[in-house]
C-alpha cells in the first residue's frame, strides 16, 4: 500500500528523479487535468493526448524544473498552454473557410450528475438558475470563476494562466451574477464541490 505524499514533497522527489513520485503525481493530477481540459473542448482524445504529452515533457525536462513550485498551479498553467497549442494546430490542419470557428474558451457551465443527485429541490432550482446565468457570461469570465472556485487558484495565479488583469474580470462577472441572483446563494453554489 502506498500513501500519498503532500504535493510539494511529491514534486521535490520527482524533480530529484524518483520514478514512484512521478507516477504518483500523474495519478494525483490526471483526473483533475482531464476535467479541466474537458471544460475547453469535447474532444476527450485531445485532452488525454495533452495530459500524456505534458507528463512526457515533465519527465524529459525534470532536471531543469524548479524544486519549489505550486504544483497544481504549475500543472494547470502548463496543461492549458499545451491544450491551447494543440487546439490551434488542429484548427490549422482542418481549416474550413466556411466554418472558421477556432475559438478556445470555457465551455458552457454545468453541474455534474452527482452534484445534482445530492441536492434538494430548492438547491437544484437555484443551481439551474445559476448555470443559466453563468452561461450568459462571456467565456473569459466563466473561465475565471471556474479557476477561482473549482480549482482554488488565487487571482494572481489566474492572471498568469489567462494573461489578463483578473480583479476587473472577476468583479464584472460577480456584479453581473449579483444582479440576477441572491449573492449569498451564488457563493454557496460556487463553493459546492
Amino acid at each position: 500500500m502506498t500513501h500519498t505524499l503532500p504535493e510539494t514533497e511529491l514534486w521535490e522527489r520527482f524533480v530529484s528523479g524518483d520514478q514512484q513520485a512521478f507516477s504518483q503525481l500523474y495519478d494525483q493530477f490526471s483526473d483533475s487535468l482531464f476535467a479541466f481540459g474537458m471544460r475547453y473542448t469535447t474532444d476527450d482524445d485531445l485532452v488525454k493526448d495533452c495530459i500524456h504529452d505534458l507528463f512526457i515533457d515533465l519527465h524529459s525536462y525534470r532536471t531543469g524544473l524548479s524544486q519549489e513550485v505550486n504544483v497544481k498551479f504549475y500543472l494547470l498553467k502548463s496543461f492549458r498552454r499545451k491544450l491551447y497549442a494543440a487546439h490551434r494546430k488542429a484548427m490549422r490542419l482542418r481549416f474550413d473557410p466556411w466554418n472558421a470557428d477556432d475559438s478556445f474558451g470555457m465551455n458552457a457551465f454545468s453541474f455534474s450528475i452527482e452534484q445534482e443527485i445530492i441536492m434538494n429541490e430548492g438547491q437544484r432550482e437555484l443551481m439551474q438558475q445559476l448555470a443559466l446565468e453563468m452561461n450568459q457570461l462571456p467565456e473569459r469570465q466563466r473561465e475565471i470563476l471556474y479557476l477561482r472556485y473549482n480549482q482554488d487558484l488565487d487571482y494572481d495565479q489566474i492572471a498568469v494562466i489567462m494573461q489578463i488583469s483578473v480583479p476587473t474580470f472577476i468583479y464584472r462577472a460577480l456584479k453581473q451574477l449579483r444582479g440576477k441572483l441572491e449573492f449569498g446563494s451564488i457563493l454557496l453554489i460556487l463553493c459546492w464541490q
